[in-house]
């Protein structure tokens, strides 16, 4: 199945694994690769030395193409940026928007270079700095999110650039794939699918409470970090909800502190972040704190299993979602599975 994207990663098949915090490591993203797809490597919860040693297990386990996720605004950006030019990674995708000097410089080196965005008008922006494709999430997906459809946002992105365009939010199968192509997408990308496969490292028990959601087993929730997170309906997210303002930012604080330790960042450069988080998303100083708050509890639920002290970003597919097959199942099953849409469709309407 060849389309757009295909033809500018060197990819088999529509579809992208996207780069989940805490769960996109070397094992899924190699996986997605050897699948024929397009994997993604999560490195904003990872130390530069980490993501360099994760590079490395990728390529050891597979040579197909592969990309890494990147924060533009991290202190170290530069860094990670030279990192993927050295070790020859196919492509870039960012989820905040890349400065342009950033994209030229992957661009230059033959980098793809493919950022996340969530409305039509940051789609333009990217699109004029030179970004090669972009994806763009609608508010069914998971973790950070918009309140926008993705079957509005989608064709408003899709009439506002002439760059490749991937649909995420919502998708789980060849269904999902086959309406994306119908509406001019070059593909697909997919987080909570993902991580619900036998490659994902998310601990089993965690598993399984994610397949015990229903269709409305996620809320979105600012009292995470102070923006719309999308997560499931634990416990924990229920207490959040009822935390008051300053309890809440207590104990942000201290996770803020917990994972300074883990990543290694120096206090002078968790401020150089803040400061350009608070810019690009006017965050309050108070939502700030939260912000960093997130990882901590991502970890715990993702990496940990503590269901009832971590948080558990998901889409809303989930409900949708009853087993955990292996990658190799998700990216074959999907791309037949649309296949004959689209060819019976084809024929139905004498295409």
């Amino acid at each position: 199945m060849k389309t757009a994207l295909t033809e500018l990663v060197g990819v088999e098949h529509p579809v992208v694994q996207t780069g989940m915090g805490w769960v996109a490591g070397p094992r899924l993203v190699s996986a997605t690769a050897e699948a024929g797809a397009l994997g993604i490597l999560a490195s904003a919860t990872m130390t530069y030395l980490e993501l360099e040693a994760a590079i490395e297990e990728v390529k050891k386990r597979t040579e197909k193409p592969f990309g890494v996720n990147l924060r533009a605004d991290a202190a170290d950006a530069g860094d990670r940026v030279d990192l993927l030019i050295r070790e020859g990674v196919k492509v870039a995708s960012f989820a905040l928007a890349p400065r342009k000097e950033m994209i030229a410089k992957l661009r230059d080196h033959g980098i793809v270079v493919i950022p996340s965005i969530g409305a039509a008008r940051h789609a333009e922006k990217v699109a004029a700095w030179g970004a090669d494709a972009v994806i763009v999430q609608g508010g069914e997906g998971g973790g950070h999110t918009g309140g926008v459809a993705t079957t509005l946002l989608l064709p408003s992105v899709l009439d506002a650039v002439d760059i490749p365009v991937v649909a995420a939010g919502g998708f789980f199968d060849g269904r999902g794939l086959a309406a994306a192509l119908a509406y001019g997408a070059a593909g697909v990308a997919m987080g909570t699918r993902f991580l619900l496969s036998k490659e994902s490292t998310v601990p089993d028990d965690v598993k399984r409470v994610y397949l015990e959601q229903g269709l409305t087993g996620t809320v979105v929730t600012r009292r995470v970090d102070g923006l719309p997170h999308r997560v499931l309906r634990t416990d924990l997210v229920e207490k959040l909800e009822r935390t008051g303002r300053l309890r809440g930012l207590a104990q942000a604080a201290r996770n803020a502190l917990r994972f300074r330790n883990i990543t290694g960042l120096s206090p002078v450069a968790m401020v150089k972040e803040g400061l350009a988080m608070k810019h690009g998303n006017d965050l309050t100083w108070s939502q700030l704190v939260m912000a960093a708050n997130t990882p901590m509890l991502l970890r715990a639920g993702l990496v940990e299993g503590r269901t009832d002290a971590g948080v558990l970003a998901s889409g809303q597919v989930v409900g949708m979602i009853h087993d955990l097959p292996t990658v190799a199942g998700i990216v074959e099953g999907t791309v037949a599975e649309a296949g004959e849409i689209l060819r019976r469709l084809g024929r139905e309407t004498g295409g």
